[in-house]
Order: structure tokens, then C-alpha cells, then sequence
């Protein structure tokens, strides 16, 4: 593998290199690790991504919380893991869903050690919730809320670890960045926009937490998995559905290659300590401009707290 030195300087010094590349997959970037008596929590684990990241780590010994947006959904999905998954409903778009799932949650374990925001969606015609855009809620604002309820939990772990799911996608977020005048969405739908919107929430609401975290031993880290074929297209219409699963066969990351980056930043020794970077291919990378504004990032905080006080 090839990697340009200049991104182990652009990510931070305390961000090694890995032997690792865009063609790994997630049992390999695990291989050899015992995760026996570490508790792991892992978004959206009914299909995709996240299930693939289940999978591996009941494999390497975690037991993992698996949420889903179904009881039926999530017990069918832990049931066929090798190790211990433990299901958990969790509905982002419902608060009062997220911060049942993380009573429940709180309940299974005294600690979690690895917690992974994965799920998320993307809509082909605009929605709101809450009044407001529901990219934004569903990608960021549930998130937001599950790992402050949780934080006590992580920051009781040996080495808590907080992994969001981001996307390279947060580049195609309007040039001035976070729509704090419009989390409404209101106007012209622009569904990557909006889904760019609310990737860049995530690597943003990441990056200020690791700061938060500054001087514990927890850490907070986003990533891009990579452009993966997963039921995220099921909202498209049938004809773009199709050609995305058509194009995903030929150019895009298995699953298994796609979850590698979650796996490798939920559990390498070899980021011990490291916080604060961003991911793609198990290797840190720079994002854009805006998802290292600290000003922008904890702006974005304070109005996350805002918007979900009675939850969190």
C-alpha cells in the first residue's frame, strides 16, 4: 500500500499509518485481537455496514449491543452472529426511542468500551421531523443524543472509544457549512446536499467531542467507510436503486472491505490514545476545511444541546 506521509501529518502526529488499505476487510484488520470482556455498542446492525461491524467484533469476542429500528429486526440480526449481540430498538428520528435504547443500553453493561455511530439515511424527497430536516435529525441530532447519555459509560471504560460514521459525502455540504439559519431545510430539496449536511454534523460533532474528552482516557474519531453497496439507496427511487446496486457490484467496497475502517478505529492498539482525526481506507486523511472549524463545531454542540435538552 501507498500512502502519502503528508496525511499522517494532516490527521496529527498521534495518528499512525496502518498496514492496511481500501481493499481490507474488517475480519482482516481485526485479526489476531481479543476483544473477551469488552462491550461494544453499534447503531443500525440490521443490514450493511453495521451489521458487518457486529459481526466481526462478537467474532473477536465483544459483546455487542446491536440497535435496529424493529425488535423483530434486531433479534433476527443477533441471532446469526457467531459470540454474544445483545439487540436493542433504537428509532433516531424518535428521541424519546434513543434515550429509551440508552436506559437499555445502561442496563447490559456498567461500561462500554467501543460505541459505533453508524446508522444513518438518505431520502430522495424532503422530510422533516421535530420541525426539522430529517438528515439532520436522523444522522446527527439521534446520535447526538445517545452518545451524551452513554458518555458516562465510555468515559468508564479502560479506553472508551466513540466511532461516527461520517462520509466523504460531508464535502458536498453548502460551502459555508452547518445551515444553523435553516435546519428546517426549507427551499430547494438537494438530497446530497442534505445528506452532505448532515455527514459534516457527524464529523464535526466527533471533532468537538474529542475535545471535550481532552484528558480522559476516552476518545472520539469519524471516518468514511468507503462508497459501499447497502440498503442506504432504498429510499431512491427503483430506477437509481437499481444502477447504484448495478455500479456498487463493479466499483464500489463490499461490505466486508467497507466496515474495515470502522472495525480498525473501534479497536486497533495502535490508536490508543488518538483523538480527533478522521478516517478513510484505515488510514487518517484530511476532511474539509469546514469539519476542522473548532468555531463551527462547538457552535454546532451548543445548538445540538438546544434542540434535544430534554433528552440528554
Amino acid at each position: 500500500m501507498s500512502v502519502a506521509p503528508s496525511l499522517l501529518i494532516a490527521a496529527g502526529v498521534d495518528a499512525p499509518l496502518s498496514p492496511f488499505d481500501e481493499d481490507s476487510t474488517a475480519e482482516e484488520v481485526t485479526d489476531g485481537l481479543d476483544l473477551t470482556g469488552k462491550t461494544a455498542l453499534v447503531t443500525g446492525v440490521n443490514t450493511g455496514i453495521g451489521y458487518e461491524t457486529m459481526r466481526v467484533l462478537a467474532l473477536r469476542g465483544a459483546h455487542v449491543l446491536g440497535t435496529a429500528r424493529t425488535a423483530e429486526k434486531g433479534q433476527i440480526a443477533c441471532a446469526s452472529v457467531v459470540g454474544r449481540a445483545t439487540p436493542l430498538v433504537l428509532e433516531l428520528s424518535d428521541f424519546d426511542s434513543v434515550a429509551a435504547c440508552a436506559d437499555a443500553a445502561q442496563a447490559q453493561a456498567g461500561s462500554i468500551d467501543i460505541l459505533v455511530c453508524n446508522a444513518g439515511v438518505l431520502l430522495n424527497e424532503p422530510q422533516q421531523v421535530r420541525g426539522l430536516e430529517m438528515h439532520f435529525v436522523v444522522n446527527h441530532l439521534g446520535h447526538f443524543i445517545l452518545v451524551n447519555r452513554l458518555l458516562e459509560a465510555v468515559r468508564a471504560a479502560p479506553e472508551g472509544r466513540v466511532v461516527v460514521v461520517s462520509s466523504r459525502a460531508h464535502q458536498s455540504a453548502p460551502a459555508d457549512g452547518i445551515q444553523f439559519d435553516n435546519l428546517a431545510g426549507e427551499g430547494d430539496f438537494d438530497r446530497q446536499a442534505f445528506y452532505g449536511h448532515s455527514k459534516l454534523a457527524n464529523g464535526l460533532f466527533s471533532h468537538e467531542l474529542a475535545r471535550r474528552l481532552e484528558g480522559s482516557n476516552a476518545t472520539s474519531n469519524s471516518l468514511h467507510p468507503g462508497v459501499v453497496v447497502t440498503n442506504i439507496a432504498r429510499n431512491l427511487p427503483a430506477w437509481q436503486e437499481a444502477i447504484f446496486r448495478f455500479a456498487g457490484s463493479v466499483f464500489m467496497k463490499s461490505v466486508e472491505e467497507g466496515a474495515a475502517t470502522s472495525c480498525y478505529v473501534a479497536t486497533s492498539p495502535d490508536l490508543a490514545g488518538v483523538s480527533g482525526c478522521y478516517f478513510s481506507d484505515c488510514n487518517p486523511v484530511t476532511p474539509s476545511a469546514n469539519m476542522r472549524d473548532d468555531a463551527m463545531a462547538e457552535r454546532l454542540w451548543a445548538v445540538s444541546e438546544e434542540l434535544t435538552r430534554p433528552y440528554i
